[in-house]
């Protein structure tokens, strides 16, 4: 009974998501896992009648491949429960293919569930090992040009708390190069207005590894303002509170504020929040921050990361850096 239970996929999934726990791992990530494990799950028992390990072969694998890439987006859920209340009938993208950026996302949630089998002894051969990320195409980051960033940031009423908090926060994280989610749970302790720095705990970073990011003059008087007005209203601790509750504003709220913002102002880009960290990247670049610096202060595991992710300087952009850098002209500018 024992060796069956030891075969049985959810049973393993379960196990290993307490594993994932115990290495206390961040919820996000816990949820992608799982939710990536009970959908290949459930398409394991109702397509192939699989129900344990062992039975998935590479061949298996590559069937769920195909299968994604037909089926397209929202027709395959985890649970009954879940496709109620996703209603995805509703969804524009209903049936959409499925991009490659998103089957990669499973199958590296998938490939470490069956390296964690293999490094149990459950799994003698891995699955996996032969399977490959399919070819992502390549999507430009999201940038605000300076027309549009400036008739969103003089459009704010700085009367009102919520949009005075919002203004801050939008200059903060353009200056700085802050997640979202990492400026808007800060405390007030945590920045130094006379340094012009802002320590970012590991507990709040997506490397789980302490980092200080800075800040401008500017905006050092943008945050000395917002602190005075803030304390008129509030007593807390929070650099950006909610007005509703005594936690901080949360990352949903302030993305649906941004949302509402652009629709104001006229902005007709599509944008998100983390397109202020996208254009802190390309600006410091463009002003001629060394990569190593840069990837520094955006946290990135490496170099390498950092210049992957912002390759996106056009020949204008290279153009204006060049004329920085002109040999001649810096040799005959005097």
């Amino acid at each position: 009974m024992e060796k069956i239970r030891e075969r049985d996929l959810t049973w393993q999934i379960e196990e290993f998501m307490i594993c994932c726990k115990s290495k206390d791992l961040r919820r996000k990530t816990m949820q992608s896992y799982e939710q990536t494990l009970r959908l290949f799950e459930r398409w394991c028992k109702e397509s192939l009648d699989i129900c344990t390990v062992d039975e998935i072969s590479e061949n298996v694998i590559r069937h769920y491949i195909a299968e994604l890439q037909e089926r397209g987006k929202y027709t395959y859920y985890a649970n009954d429960k879940a496709k109620v209340y996703n209603m995805p009938d509703r969804r524009r993208d209903f049936r959409k293919p499925m991009s490659a950026i998103t089957i990669n996302n499973y199958l590296r949630n998938i490939r470490v569930f069956f390296t964690w089998l293999v490094e149990e002894d459950v799994l003698r051969n891995n699955p996996m090992r032969k399977i490959k990320a399919l070819k992502e195409q390549r999507t430009p980051k999201e940038y605000m040009s300076d027309e549009d960033f400036n008739k969103l940031i003089a459009g704010l009423d700085k009367s009102y708390f919520t949009e005075h908090r919002d203004y801050a926060m939008i200059i903060l994280m353009l200056d700085s190069g802050m997640r979202l989610g990492e400026c808007s749970c800060l405390f007030v302790e945590e920045v130094d207005l006379n340094k012009k720095r802002i320590y970012l705990k590991a507990d709040n970073t997506k490397g789980r590894k302490d980092r200080v990011v800075y800040f401008s003059d500017k905006t050092e008087l943008i945050l000395r303002r917002w602190l005075r007005f803030k304390d008129r209203y509030m007593e807390t601790d929070y650099l950006f509170p909610s007005r509703t509750t005594k936690s901080h504003v949360t990352v949903s709220s302030f993305e649906s504020n941004f949302r509402r913002y652009l629709t104001r102002f006229g902005i007709k880009q599509k944008l998100s929040p983390h397109c202020l960290r996208n254009n802190f990247a390309k600006r410091c670049l463009m002003n001629g921050m060394d990569i190593y610096t840069l990837s520094r202060i955006l946290g990135h595991s490496s170099v390498t990361v950092t210049e992957q992710a912002y390759l996106d300087l056009n020949e204008d952009d290279i153009a204006h850096r060049y004329r920085n850098y002109s040999p001649i002209d810096n040799m005959t500018r005097n």
